[in-house]
């Protein structure tokens, strides 16, 4: 709307400013005269006010009911005032109106408020990400054993769905017949498929592996753990503040000040001259003024400047609040799976025996996992990848239920698996594989066994895999005095090896998606300044509590809807970059203020008069010059922002 009314009004100003008397002395031209071109300047004045101004007076009605008058009531009023004037000039004796300097005032608004919106979207799509999780539909299983295709909103408590390899869990359940390993870590966070049989609980929305499962539904409808948390996300999203920014601010103080010399420029000069025609002109040229030109482009210019920026350096704006408030953060919390790890698992150690080469056994266990797409076997593969082993052919593949794989290797029997596999082959751990698989076991890791003809030959322990710039993040943050503390569903011994690692300050493990919010809201209320950093569902919450939601880019889709800030890169490092960049345009919103207010700090009392006694009174079309030297000195200084550096 913004946009449209801009370019409208810009096309509109230009044969007001061509036959503005005041512009044409000013730049030393004139414009051939023709009947009625003396109404030029009026009719299209008139227009740009109805159709470029209205908004900004629509716009002022809840500041003033609100009584917080800011911006929009500071423009409104010098337009009004300059609008109203200019139309009552045309009938006085030797006034002039405001035509020109009306209609630039608003087309350099327009402008303003275009690019502020522009640089800005609302978290709104939070909500509906959620809900796309549901399926649509579920296999309902009739008495009589029979299957029907059913909306998920016709279940029932006691209902028994049908829940194939691959789809989605429709409700709430219990299992009662089949096993399978189920994705939950869009609900829980939990990096590691979790193994389901009969008598366990299933989430609505999570995602069913590779076996069928029978489900007997306990809850339907708003009494879901999905539901649940998008009451979370709404709640948050409602509880945000209405924070001003810092322009609309001055424009409040500005209105006051700006009334009030108004009102001692009318009782001076009534004073001194008397009531008349020239007092009108006075008051009117004060509040047109005041009018803030260099003040309404101050943000937006260093909002669309950051915002461009930050996208070059893979950081997305969403929210212009969530940068602008990055600078005072003072503790930011870390999801675990998936920002600082990768939300994949891979082998993190490998302890052999009985005379086994590391690779040798690698590549070995490499090739047997070759047709399983279980988590666990694609760490392997991917290890045995980037080291570039050749994997030898085997044959015979099967998968032993509960217990891991066999394979047929040069005649010989090959094993993997973990506790129960040896629990099968009545095999117990020798050393150093006991040792090696204590301390893993003491880091929250999953350990898996490699077994050649009856005896152990390797050991793998294989855990969510920490990306590499996480560290460096959590020391560049330490440096900058800002505490971090990682919040995770995963195990406390998981999060505990995590933590170390990386030199975290605090951790929360086995965190609820609902105590995750909780988390984030019991910091809030001791006074700190939160940041939270996630990329799953179960962070929507969070990322919406906090002061500032900064979502990694890879995440899931309604994380990054409920986020202020996208890291495009997926990097933990990109968040000092967010507190460089927050600095930085802090800093050159600062000079814009200064260099907006300055402007009004010379030409108010000089309009009002205050050097009338020795000759010196502000003109309008002097003022309008002060504008726009004003503005322009806006525009530039902002656009020194471009060469700041960002490094990590």
């Amino acid at each position: 709307m913004f946009r449209r009314r801009f370019w409208v009004s810009l096309l509109l100003a230009i044969p007001v400013l061509l036959y503005s008397p005041a512009v044409q002395e000013l730049l030393g031209f004139t414009m051939s005269a023709f009947p009625g071109s003396n109404l030029i300047e009026p009719f299209f004045s008139v227009i740009i006010f109805l159709y470029g101004g209205i908004p900004f007076l629509q716009m002022a009605v809840p500041e003033l009911r609100s009584r917080r008058p800011g911006m929009m009531t500071l423009i409104s009023l010098a337009i009004t005032v300059a609008f109203v004037y200019s139309l009552a000039a045309l009938f006085l004796p030797d006034q002039r109106g405001f035509f020109w300097e009306l209609v630039t005032l608003i087309v350099i608004m327009l402008l303003g408020h275009w690019l502020e919106m522009r640089s800005v979207r609302q978290a709104s799509g939070a909500l509906t990400e959620l809900a796309s999780l549901m399926p649509d539909t579920a296999e309902l299983i009739r008495a009589d054993g029979s299957l029907e295709v059913v909306p998920v909103n016709r279940l029932q408590k006691g209902d028994v769905v049908l829940v194939r390899p691959g789809a989605s869990v429709p409700a709430d359940g219990e299992v009662l017949e089949g096993s399978s390993d189920v994705n939950e870590a869009m609900i829980t966070g939990e990096s590691l498929p979790v193994s389901k049989d009969p008598g366990d609980k299933v989430i609505a929305g999570t995602i069913n592996g590779g076996g069928s499962l029978r489900v007997r539904v306990t809850a339907t409808g708003d009494e879901t753990a999905l539901a649940g948390i998008m009451r979370l996300v709404d709640e948050a999203q409602r509880s945000r503040s209405n924070t001003q920014v810092l322009a609309d601010k001055a424009a409040g103080w500005l209105f006051y000040i700006a009334l009030g010399v108004a009102v001692l420029t009318a009782l001076a000069w009534t004073i001194a001259i008397g009531f008349n025609v020239e007092v009108i002109a006075r008051v009117a040229t004060v509040l047109v003024i005041a009018c803030p030109h260099a003040l309404g482009l101050a943000i937006p210019l260093v909002v669309a400047i950051t915002t461009s920026l930050g996208a070059n350096n893979g950081i997305l704006v969403r929210d212009r609040l969530a940068l602008e408030e990055a600078r005072r953060i003072d503790t930011v919390i870390f999801d675990k799976t998936g920002t600082l790890t990768r939300g994949e698992f891979g082998v993190v150690g490998i302890e052999t025996a009985g005379g086994w080469d590391e690779n040798e056994a690698l590549a070995l266990a490499a090739a047997v996992e070759g047709d399983s797409e279980h988590t666990i076997a694609r760490g392997i593969r991917s290890l045995a990848a980037d080291r570039e082993l050749a994997l030898p052919r085997v044959s015979d593949f099967e998968a032993i239920k509960g217990r891991g794989v066999r394979a047929v290797w040069q005649g010989r029997e090959v094993y993997i698996g973990g506790p129960r596999l040896l629990e099968g082959l009545n095999l117990s751990l020798p050393e150093p594989l006991a040792g090696f698989k204590n301390r893993a076991s003491t880091l929250g890791q999953s350990v898996i066994h490699l077994v050649v003809d009856g005896s152990l030959a390797a050991s793998f322990a294989l855990a969510d895999v920490i990306r590499p710039e996480s560290k460096q993040a959590v020391e560049k943050l330490h440096e900058m005095g800002v505490e971090v503390a990682m919040l995770t569903g995963d195990s406390q011994a998981v999060a505990a090896a995590v933590a170390a690692e990386l030199g975290i300050d605090s951790y929360f493990a086995e965190v609820l998606p609902e105590h995750k919010d909780q988390k984030v809201a019991e910091l809030q209320r001791q006074g700190k300044r939160v940041a939270m950093v996630g990329d799953g569902v179960n962070d929507a919450p969070a990322l919406t509590r906090a002061d500032i939601g900064i979502a990694i880019g890879s995440g899931t889709d309604v994380a990054v809807e409920s986020a202020g800030i996208i890291l495009v890169q997926s990097n933990p490092l990109d968040l000092v970059r967010i507190i460089q960049l927050s600095r930085a345009s802090y800093r050159k919103m600062i000079q814009n203020l200064a260099w907006a207010t300055g402007y009004n700090v010379i030409a108010l009392p000089l309009a009002a008069g205050v050097l009338a006694p020795w000759g010196i009174l502000l003109s309008p079309a002097a003022g309008a010059v002060l504008m726009s030297l004003s503005t322009i000195i806006v525009a530039i200084n902002a656009q020194f922002l471009r060469g700041e550096r960002l490094a990590a």
